[in-house]
């Protein structure tokens, strides 16, 4: 089968387009065939070794010292069951599915354990769009119930444009906060038709410096820290860090012993029971995939690019 594949940490045109293995599920796996998937964040990172000083060391161990011990990138996945293990229960050859899971998103096939981020496409979208649902959609539902989302609260999302920026709108929204929404003037409209009540362009105005205040402060690209954060918290709130810096970890153990403003962080992994939550507000038009634009898998490298410049509007989707 058809593959992307990475021989060394570096820019996008370390990806190449090669022949690999076709993939065999195990007895609990299911065999997808690959319609769509998406060039997130995670993957550019990864493909760059682009991770904090702290952590280069452990990174380096766990995915490979010289060159990435996975050599196939991709997140999220979208297509049609085409062969299930012994085991499997829950699908059946010829279901419609997407999910996520992390690593060999980037070829025709790609194996997901049944228990995984895996569940049935929504009849109201498309394959493309139910690629760009995962990865974003579950990363904001896991933070915004771990930082205590209710109904009545007020957030602010540090760039809210994005895959999980998007995502985040949309499931606060949902729960009844109030969304205060932070990106480039470009994107207010659709902010707005995502749930956004107010619309702030970090270009032409400091979201710190306003009067309101927030229960919780969800900074989904690194560019707002906690010292800076805290001027706009209420006196007891939660600061979100999706992109974790080193002192995110000592503002992270030191609030959790003082109490008042927290810093809540962590990573999200894949949970089959809240894409099933998704898939449920996808079909009731409660919930809305965003897509910024398509590339064929053959170029991979163009859509690794746009999305090293920060300025993509929710997912950039390959098509398979």
């Amino acid at each position: 089968m058809k593959a992307i594949v990475q021989q060394a940490y570096g820019p996008p045109d370390v990806l190449q387009l090669a022949e690999v293995p076709m993939p065999e599920p195990k007895d609990d796996e299911v065999r997808i065939k690959m319609v769509a998937t998406t060039v997130t964040s995670a993957d550019v990172r990864l493909r760059a070794f682009d991770v904090p000083g702290m952590f280069w060391l452990p990174a380096r161990l766990v995915m490979g010292i010289s060159k990435p011990r996975k050599a196939i990138l991709g997140v999220e996945f979208a297509g049609t069951v085409d062969a299930i293990g012994k085991d499997v229960t829950r699908f059946k050859v010829g279901d419609a599915v997407f999910g996520q899971h992390v690593y060999g998103c980037y070829a025709q096939y790609k194996c997901v354990p049944e228990t995984g981020a895996i569940a049935l496409k929504p009849e109201t979208i498309d394959f493309a769009q139910a690629a760009g649902v995962a990865f974003g959609g579950l990363t904001a539902l896991h933070f915004l119930r771990k930082a205590g989302i209710a109904a009545g609260q007020d957030i602010l999302i540090y760039g809210a444009s994005g895959a999980v920026g998007t995502a985040a709108v949309q499931l606060a929204r949902h729960f009844g906060a109030r969304v205060t929404a932070v990106a480039s003037a470009a994107n207010g409209d659709l902010l707005r038709s995502l749930g956004a009540d107010v619309v702030i362009d970090y270009a032409a105005t400091d979201c710190t410096q306003g009067s309101a205040r927030y229960d919780i402060v969800m900074d989904t690209v690194g560019k707002l820290s906690f010292a800076r954060a805290r001027a706009v918290m209420k006196p007891v709130s939660r600061y979100v860090p999706l992109v974790m810096q080193p002192a995110d970890i000592a503002h992270m153990l030191r609030s959790a012993l003082v109490g008042g403003q927290k810093v809540v962080a962590g990573t999200s992994g894949d949970n089959q029971t809240d894409l099933e939550t998704l898939a449920a507000l996808i079909a009731s038009g409660h919930y809305r995939p965003v897509i910024d634009r398509q590339y064929r898998l053959e170029d991979i490298q163009a859509a690794h690019a746009y999305v090293d410049t920060g300025r993509k509007k929710g997912a950039v989707v390959v098509l398979i």
